[in-house]
Order: C-alpha cells, then structure tokens, then sequence
C-alpha cells in the first residue's frame, strides 16, 4: 500500500456524543460506555501535523488489543470490544470505516498520572543522565551510554498535560497527586507489565526501550486504560542493530521527528507537510512492528 491510500483524519458521528478528542484519538460515548476511535492523524512537538500515515489508527488499535490479551493475567483492562459489529449503537454505513481502528472500552476514573517505564537510557532520560546522573531524580549508576540498558527498569512518572508538554515528576510528587497506596501500585503494576512484554518482545527481534501506561479506577478496581505498547507510546528498536553509545533506528515516529528537526520548522507554527517518502516510510515502520510482535501481517 502507497501513501496514496485515503487515510482518515477525522470522524464525523454526528449521532454520538463526542467524549473528548485528543491528538490522534476521538472519544465517543455509548450509554456508559466509551467508543475510541484512532484517526491516522500523527502529531510532534505537540503539533498534529497536516499529513496523516496510511494504516497507523489500525496498528494502534490492533496492537494495543494484542498487549491487552497478552497482559491480561497481570491486568484487567478497559476493553469490551473490537468488534464494531456487535455495537448496535453505531449505523451500518459507519461500520467498514470504524472496524479495526476502533475499540469500545469501560468508562473510568483516569488517573491523573503519566506511567512511564524505562529500561534503556533514552530521550530526555539521558539527557538529564548526562547532566545530573539521574533520570526523573533517580540516581543511575555512573558510565553508562547513551541507548544501555539500565539494571533494572525504572519507573519515571509525568504529569498528564491537556495542552502543552507532560512533566516528569519524581516518585515522591506522584505520591502527592494520587496517595502512596495508589502510587505504589500503578508502578508496581507498570514495571511487571513492562517486563512482561519487553522479555516477549525480545523474542520477535524488538527492544522496547521505554513505554507509557495509563491506569484508570473502575468501581474499586485500578484497570489498563487508553493504548499500550504501540509505536505511538512507546520506543521500539530492532535488536538486530542495536549498538549501545548512541542513538537507535526505531520502529516509532521518531523518523518523523527526525526529519521536521532537520527542515528548518521553527516549531512556532504550524508545521509543514511530510513528503511522500516520509509518509510512506513512517507506515511501513508502524506496519513492520504490528508484524514483528504480533506474527500477523495486517489485512489492509
């Protein structure tokens, strides 16, 4: 598949409720219940950029429902479905654009915290490593390398921002925001989720270098929300070239990310449109990873 192929870059419902729309997702509600819905609309440096990537709503959403059964005995989690057809709420001329990039999923109390989990030494981590000797104020042993793998994965928590950048936040600071009990168990489950699926991971020729997660309360119970371990979310390396001391090919958007830097965009407006090279790229590295973990070729 080309970069020709349509891509969506919005849905248009008008019969449901619009929950919330976020950068790439839209969030409908049906009864108690939310429908979400990832366009293939790609954002960086907080912009959402004018080109959408051809299949990457349906890598997103199919993925996260692989890691969802693959998680499972760690984790409940928020989905009800992928199967648009038994959601009798969603009309008939809607359901072929809707089917494999829409999930419909528990309605919960979204904890206001940013879970992310490190196991290499990436990004703004070894950024603040190279300067301080710790990442989100956890000190790290001295000499390790840019892309290393550290000892133990470490749990790094941000601030969830509506508009603007997310924060990193030490432990401590997550404490206050959510209580200790809480806190301590939405990284005691992150990390064994982590762990999990990057040992998984390893075996289809994948490093997962760090990953986020999003908890929620449901009744009483604290559930895996929103998506997981997608190229979205999440660093992927092929282990076949990886090469600690500097920075890493990978399977996410940072190919994207790499290209706007060297444009010449400012970042102070809004961004240009992605060339067709790096369109049909960018797809064909969310199309290879959904392939790689899941040993299934997408049906397009």
């Amino acid at each position: 598949m080309t970069s020709n192929d349509p891509v969506l870059l919005k849905t248009d419902i008008p019969y449901l409720k619009l929950h919330n729309k976020g950068k790439v997702r839209e969030i409908f509600e049906i009864d108690d219940n939310l429908l979400l819905v990832a366009t293939d609309r790609i954002s960086a440096f907080d912009y959402i950029l004018p080109n959408g990537i051809p299949h990457k709503g349906k890598v997103l959403t199919l993925m996260s429902e692989f890691w969802f059964k693959l998680t499972r005995e760690l984790t409940e989690n928020h989905l009800i479905t992928m199967n648009i057809d038994e959601i009798d709420k969603i009309a008939k001329e809607d359901k072929d654009l809707l089917r494999g990039r829409s999930m419909l999923v528990k309605k919960v109390e979204v904890i206001p915290v940013e879970c992310i989990v490190r196991g290499y030494l990436a990004g703004s981590g070894w950024k603040e490593y190279k300067e301080n000797g710790t990442v989100c104020k956890i000190n790290l042993p001295d000499n390790l390398k840019e892309s290393g793998k550290l000892p133990e994965p470490i749990f790094t928590p941000s601030t969830k921002a509506e508009s603007g950048h997310d924060e990193n936040i030490s432990f401590e600071e997550a404490v206050k925001i959510t209580g200790r009990e809480l806190a301590e168990e939405i990284r005691q489950k992150s990390i064994a989720i982590y762990k999990k699926a990057s040992e998984y991971a390893l075996t289809k020729g994948i490093i997962i270098s760090d990953t986020k997660f999003e908890w929620g309360k449901y009744g009483d119970k604290v559930i895996l929300i929103d998506e997981v371990l997608t190229p979205d979310s999440s660093r992927f390396w092929p282990l076949e070239s990886y090469s600690p001391g500097k920075s890493q090919p990978s399977f996410d958007k940072q190919f994207v990310r790499d290209h706007l830097e060297k444009s010449g965009w400012d970042k102070q407006c809004a961004p240009p449109s992605l060339p067709e090279d790096v369109i049909r790229i960018t797809s064909e590295k969310y199309l290879e990873a959904y392939a790689k973990l899941t040993g299934e070729e997408m049906v397009k």
